[in-house]
């Protein structure tokens, strides 16, 4: 009788796939701790377990993790806009729900400022991802959430719902989604960068509801 198969050996690397998910993983608590600047390819692969060159082969730049990390740190928040999104109530009456979904957007976003700092700062540093969506150029899949939207693409959507909604007159919406974003984001990044942050860090949430809706009214008209 023949024996028993003997069970594969046990590898003693990873797989491709599994070795660009460590990387990613490691470059995502890099940022989480530190921001875009503490992504750095050799101390990731420190922390996969790694030779530095063994990363080449999925990242062949610190350029190229830290895209991919940014995408990851924008699919986060855009989760978390989600998140805040779906604690909507569906039954409000449409201009109520349209309202209500511009201000959860909001609320998201700066709550996830303050938890997550280190990834907020990645997901919004320095890009050409609107010069490239201007060029006809599709995001990049992994930044976006379980609805298939990015965070910039919730807020168009959110947008658009106060236009059907009667809410916002159609010809006030072109560009308006930069004007909403700008104001939020800066306030937090007043708070968690600024000098904001040791007179409105514990405050941020409630400034913030009047930041939105005194963008939602300046939109609105």
């Amino acid at each position: 009788m023949s024996s028993a198969p003997k069970p594969p050996p046990s590898r003693s690397t990873y797989r491709h796939g599994d070795l660009r998910r460590a990387l990613l993983e490691a470059g995502v608590e890099l940022a989480r701790a530190g921001g875009p600047e503490a992504v750095v390819l050799r101390e990731a692969t420190r922390r996969a377990g790694v030779a530095p060159n063994a990363a080449y082969r999925h990242f062949d730049s610190r350029q190229a993790l830290l895209y991919a990390v940014r995408s990851a740190a924008l699919a986060a928040v855009a989760r978390a806009m989600e998140a805040e999104l779906a604690a909507v109530p569906p039954d409000l009456p449409p201009a109520e729900f349209a309202r209500a979904n511009v201000r959860a957007l909001g609320a998201s976003y700066l709550r996830f400022a303050q938890a997550e700092s280190g990834l907020f700062r990645t997901a919004f540093g320095p890009s050409d991802d609107l010069k490239e969506r201007g060029q006809g150029m599709q995001a990049n899949a992994e930044r976006k959430g379980q609805s298939g939207l990015d965070p910039f693409e919730l807020l168009r959507a959110a947008l658009d719902k106060l236009v059907g909604a009667g809410v916002l007159p159609p010809e006030r919406r072109p560009g308006a989604e930069f004007l909403a974003w700008s104001a939020v984001h800066g306030l937090a990044m007043l708070v968690i960068d600024g000098p904001l942050g040791p007179i409105l860090g514990s405050q941020m949430q409630q400034i913030g509801e009047r930041l939105v809706e005194m963008v939602e009214k300046g939109l609105c008209g």
